[in-house]
């Protein structure tokens, strides 16, 4: 598994070409709350609860995480 930095811009052209990509926001709640960023159909999942909750995640398209 190879992975890749995806600026905003680029996530931004992707999702507005309808690309299929899961992104999934893995900032902790508090972050989620006092954030004023909210990417669209994001998957929610904070970093420490990614093992427990892998069959949330698509497994046939390409995954971009989110972090601050």
């Amino acid at each position: 598994m190879e992975a890749t930095r995806v600026g905003i811009d680029e996530l931004k052209d992707l999702m507005d070409r309808g690309e299929p990509r899961t992104v999934i926001d893995v900032r902790n709640p508090k972050a989620w709350k006092e954030s004023q960023v909210k990417i669209p159909r994001a998957i929610r999942i904070p970093l420490d609860q990614i093992e427990q909750r892998l069959d949330e995640i698509p497994r046939d398209q390409e995954i971009i995480t989110y972090c601050t």
